[in-house]
């Protein structure tokens, strides 16, 4: 570990009484023109301590579900830590915004800390904490779910590479033992859901706001965009992307040779071809996943391995193990955290390129000197997901065994269709969930109410993807949004990941030209951090941060081709 990486030993046993002190001798600190680097070196430097404790039991407290200690560790740094820094840090904020000192490279960030002042309001810490807490119980619920499948109790991640078999019946099997499961939970998962409306409705009329959709937008800093902006996508990826995704659906009916796609028909090979088998343990995933991203720039690569030799990912699945997988920051130490559940699937290795792009957003930003300026809570989500899906793509031509990576050539072929059909898919999953939360938050009483929820959810998916049958499997699918874990600790976070995806897209057809020249500019533009503006960053990184069917049609294009290229390679 780093010298920083050391020093977290000092902090993390910190309690209150040991943050108190420190937080009230940064509040007596002068801050002029002349003091203000001074004030926001101490300020980060706390802060990121805080930061990091929360961070690390929250990780602990996703790899082990089940861990009665750490589950109340975690409560006890939510209920009682959390609210209390919170207020110790709106102090803070409010000196530097009164101050009218602006350190250099803090102007963006400063932006963003007017929001927080302004939608600060005491009287919702322990709102905020019951919010947390809230979320939590749906995290516990989910990561409980199993179920029997060949002989052992299994998390329903597990059930991942059955869907890729050619056995039609047993991919039934398995679709149908992961969403009888999920129903199991349904009246519990929505108890938690309700409880997460109201306590979200709270915040926003404490803070002045009318509705929690209007004050949750403020919220994520969404300074560049509007609510109307979004919904002109809406309408575009509909116009342009669900068409052609009618289009690659359709070809993988034909290609099958049936009536019509059923669930646990989307992901099998269409030419009859055992699933993807990139990797037979997570240590291989790691070792491998190296070897491209050093393919790609020596630099990254050079990134990858420090985390590798500090243990810095955690990738295996397991029971008790939250789902999902996500990049975290322990911002002391300056390092990224990679948590997620491989399945021994294409899908892992893309996973671990996505995240691993979140992890190079943290060591190329880390020289930036405060924490406002380099955390992931004050970056745009827009472009650090642009981090995540870039590398996904700029890795590809390097995922043949010739260039150190996990494939054959004919191998590297089809997982690279895959994941471009997954590019494709992913606007209209995107937009309908996107729509579904505008409707939830915009309808908060009628969203109570199980009925509603589902039936709105079931238009949506009918409309922004209507390529699969659900005949007889409506029940299913009305219930299917509760698996998706943004709506309930993330709400309205989503939209990021279409908009991410235009500017990855652009990366890429950048360095299909000059590959040496996009990832310049896509470290440029990581270096960044929360610096510039996110159209300032979208430039850097060589790409345009639009809304129109122009881009839609340029990416839908541009995918298309290439997958044509692919097959032809095959035939």
């Amino acid at each position: 570990m780093t010298a920083a990486g050391t020093e977290t030993e000092d902090f993390l046993a910190w309690t209150w009484d040991d943050m108190e002190p420190r937080y009230r001798e940064i509040e007596g600190m002068p801050l002029e023109a002349d003091s203000g680097a001074a004030f926001l070196g101490a300020w980060s430097n706390l802060s990121s301590r805080v930061s990091e404790i929360g961070a690390r039991i929250k990780l602990a407290s996703d790899q082990n579900t089940a861990d009665e200690e750490i589950a109340e560790r975690y409560r006890v740094f939510i209920e009682e830590i959390g609210p209390r820094a919170e207020e110790a840090e709106q102090r803070l904020k409010e000196k530097l915004i009164a101050s009218g000192v602006v350190p250099a490279g803090m102007e963006i960030p400063l932006r963003s800390m007017r929001v927080e002042a302004e939608l600060f309001r005491e009287e919702n810490l322990p709102l905020m904490t019951e919010e947390k807490l809230a979320a939590e119980e749906y995290f516990k619920i989910t990561g409980a779910q199993t179920v029997e499948w060949d002989g052992e109790e299994i998390p329903l991640v597990q059930l991942q590479p059955v869907f890729e078999e050619q056995d039609r019946a047993r991919r039934e099997r398995a679709w149908r033992a992961a969403t009888q499961r999920r129903l199991h939970d349904r009246d519990a998962v929505r108890e938690v859901w309700v409880k997460l409306l109201d306590v979200r409705e709270r915040i926003a009329r404490n803070a002045g706001f009318p509705d929690y959709f209007s004050y949750r937008w403020r919220d994520l800093g969404r300074f560049d965009y509007t609510p109307e902006d979004s919904q002109q996508f809406h309408a575009a990826v509909e116009s342009v992307v669900v068409p052609a995704v009618s289009r690659m659906f359709e070809r993988r009916r034909r290609r099958l040779g049936l009536q019509t796609l059923r669930p646990w028909d989307q992901e099998v090979d269409v030419f009859g071809r055992g699933p993807l088998r990139p990797y037979d343990s997570a240590e291989e995933l790691e070792d491998t996943t190296a070897a491209v991203v050093r393919r790609v720039d020596p630099v990254l690569g050079d990134h990858f391995d420090t985390m590798r030799q500090s243990g810095l990912l955690d990738m295996e699945s397991r029971k008790n193990k939250a789902p999902g997988a996500y990049c975290t920051i322990f911002d002391a130490a300056r390092r990224p955290f990679i948590f997620g559940n491989a399945s021994g699937t294409h899908d892992d290795v893309v996973t671990l390129l996505h995240e691993g792009g979140h992890a190079m957003h943290v060591f190329e930003a880390e020289h930036l000197p405060f924490l406002p300026q380099r955390t992931f809570d004050s970056m745009p989500i827009e472009f650090a997901e642009v981090a995540s899906m870039g590398m996904e793509l700029l890795a590809a031509p390097y995922l043949t065994r010739d260039e150190g990576g996990f494939y054959s050539a004919e191998d590297a072929a089809r997982a690279r269709i895959q994941h471009l059909e997954g590019i494709l898919s992913l606007f209209p999953w995107t937009v309908a969930v996107d729509a579904f939360q505008h409707w939830v938050y915009r309808h908060p009483g009628e969203a109570r109410d199980v009925g509603a929820t589902e039936a709105a959810w079931s238009d949506l998916m009918q409309r922004y993807l209507p390529h699969v049958d659900y005949s007889g499997l409506e029940r299913e699918r009305a219930n299917d949004w509760q698996r998706v874990p943004h709506l309930f600790g993330w709400p309205l976070y989503f939209l990021e990941y279409a908009l991410a995806q235009l500017g990855a897209v652009q990366v890429w057809a950048n360095a299909l030209k000059d590959q040496a020249e996009a990832v310049r500019q896509y470290r440029a533009a990581l270096a960044l951090g929360a610096t510039a503006t996110l159209p300032q960053l979208f430039d850097t990184a060589g790409a345009r941060f639009t809304f129109d069917e122009v881009i839609l049609h340029e990416v839908v294009r541009l995918v298309e081709s290439t997958i044509d290229e692919l097959e032809a390679s095959q035939e």
